[in-house]
């Protein structure tokens, strides 16, 4: 692989773990997995979103960040380069579609401060999926506490995304059209977005579309 550090990115259901997993085995990548499940307050979100918006975001952000200050400073004898199915920016792209304007403002001020330390990826890899079938993905892999989230919120999201990477030119981004194909169920197409990713990228954004 030839980027020192890649991070997955996309909606809820989009198959970020799916591949950043499958990236690692294959080349010999070492694999950061948010760890998200035990979060106190997700479940409650889902249901009440106005009322535990902030205490997630703000959690979800903590625990990032100590995830991430943690993993990228420990040095990996056996593992060829990093690898991540998430990027703390995720936290302001939630957090810009769910706090209102106070509450984000305040969060902002000290998602810039634990920014600061942290590396940026040297390649930024967003799968698009639109709505209908990340919640086919979302009903597949069964957790109770997604059944409740509705398109809209979805929808607001993956604009939330395409609004920050609009305005990220000095990132490397590589924007993936996967609704045609399907990388876990078929090995050609995980082969076809292999392919994509490992090639040399300009700064800004590239889009491509793939199709099985």
């Amino acid at each position: 692989m030839r980027y020192n550090y890649i991070a997955i990115e996309g909606n809820i259901g989009a198959g970020k773990t799916s591949l950043a997993t499958r990236i690692a085995d294959r080349y010999n990548g070492k694999l950061i997995l948010e760890q998200f499940e035990d979060n106190p307050f997700l479940a409650k979100f889902y249901e009440n979103q106005e009322k535990y918006a902030f205490p997630l975001e703000l959690s979800f952000l903590a625990d990032r960040y100590q995830q991430l200050k943690k993993e990228l400073a420990r040095q990996d004898l056996f593992s060829d380069f990093t690898i991540s199915d998430y990027f703390l920016n995720k936290s302001l792209i939630f957090a810009r579609k769910t706090l209102n304007e106070d509450e984000y403002q305040l969060f902002m001020t000290l998602f810039n401060i634990m920014n600061a330390n942290l590396p940026r990826p040297d390649l930024l890899v967003h799968l698009y999926v639109k709505t209908s079938r990340l919640q086919e993905n979302i009903r597949n892999r069964g957790r109770d506490y997604e059944r409740q989230i509705q398109d809209e919120y979805l929808d607001r999201i993956q604009e939330s995304y395409f609004n920050y990477l609009k305005q990220q030119p000095g990132l490397r981004i590589l924007l993936l059209d996967t609704n045609a194909i399907d990388f876990v169920a078929y090995h050609s197409h995980l082969e076809m977005v292999l392919e994509a990713i490992n090639q040399d990228y300009p700064k800004g954004i590239t889009h491509l579309r793939l199709t099985g």
